[in-house]
């Protein structure tokens, strides 16, 4: 028997997109709180004419607010966005989207978010936001999470709360960092989400790179194999996936290896190894901390990547990942990656 939105989509179609918007419109506002009309209209790709209607309808619902500073949610929006928030992903097509792609890609689990973070700064956030309900929802006993670095792992910690308390949980650095800005390194996302949480932290000042001589010193020093140890014993981990252009330019790779990256047609990047489309490693960066082999002995490998422009960087990174592999992501990556395959395998 169709349900009542199968039935809408046929015969009200211009409702259900009207909802879409509406709903779209409420979430930006929830994430960018207060925010000015012409701003909100950049973010959403809307003029100020058809949005001031639209703030004029959700404000006469009571749903939001117009203040001096900028339009708020309402409680009542607040509390109207949470009951809505399955309808939304089922009208969207989402909830159908995870489950063909956790077939097509063989994964673990797959968990979408609404938007395209590409295009609105907010759907880190909620990448954030789903990274951190799934990681509360496997905590048992001891933990030890190794954190990579970048913008979308400072996204999650943000989202971390306090609840995480009663578990025995410590956060490490995945690996060393690699020269970025000093907020998206991995020991200061590992300090963040301790301090969010309430929980431990340790890091590991090393640089991300270092020759084979250095790489054999620095295993010499107590503390550094100690947190080293730490890392290996990791029962969860927190990653990104990069572009492989961009990784290598963040990395300042020599001339000789940027040639060996690009000649070998690399699209992604992950702990370091760079992948072509077909999953293939063009190219290897000798690094400190966690190697791709040892993701086949940890219980849950969370891969966060959103934006549909890093479709082909998941999907390439996806081809060697082991099968504790959860990837969350957003809706314009997950709907590139569907046009990715074959009509016949879809």
């Amino acid at each position: 028997m169709e349900s009542i939105i199968d039935i809408q989509k046929r015969l009200l179609p211009d409702l259900l997109e009207v909802m879409q918007k509406r709903h779209q419109i409420l979430r930006s506002i929830q994430f960018l709180q207060p925010v000015g009309r012409r701003s909100l209209a950049q973010n959403l790709g809307l003029t100020e004419r058809v949005l001031r209607s639209e703030v004029e309808f959700l404000k006469n619902q009571d749903l939001i607010s117009i203040k001096t500073s900028g339009m708020i949610m309402t409680e009542n929006g607040m509390k109207l966005l949470d009951r809505i928030e399955n309808m939304m992903r089922e009208i969207s097509g989402i909830n159908e989207m995870e489950k063909r792609l956790q077939s097509l890609l063989n994964l673990n689990e797959i968990v979408i978010v609404p938007g395209n973070s590409d295009e609105s700064p907010w759907v880190k956030e909620e990448l954030g936001r789903a990274s951190a309900f799934s990681i509360k929802q496997r905590l048992e006993g001891n933990n030890i999470i190794a954190v990579t670095g970048g913008s979308t792992m400072a996204a999650v910690a943000e989202m971390l709360t306090p609840d995480f308390s009663g578990s025995d949980t410590l956060f490490v650095p995945a690996r060393g960092g690699i020269g970025e800005d000093v907020k998206n390194q991995a020991n200061t996302i590992c300090a963040k989400m301790a301090e969010h949480t309430g929980l431990r932290h340790r890091v590991l000042y090393v640089p991300d790179q270092v020759s084979k001589e250095v790489y054999k010193s620095f295993l010499t020093e107590p503390v550094i194999k100690e947190v080293l140890n730490l890392i290996k014993s990791a029962n969860m981990v927190l990653h990104g996936i990069g572009d492989a252009i961009t990784m290598a330019e963040r990395r300042k790779t020599s001339p000789d290896d940027f040639e060996k990256i690009t000649a070998g047609h690399a699209v992604g990047e992950a702990f370091g190894y760079y992948f072509d489309e077909s999953g293939e490693v063009v190219h290897k960066v000798p690094t400190i901390g966690l190697q791709l082999e040892d993701l086949k002995h940890i219980n849950h490998v969370f891969a966060v990547a959103g934006g549909s422009s890093k479709a082909k960087a998941i999907r390439a990174y996806l081809k060697s990942a082991p099968s504790s592999t959860i990837l969350i992501t957003d809706e314009g990556a997950a709907k590139e990656l569907l046009k990715g395959f074959r009509p016949f395998e879809i």
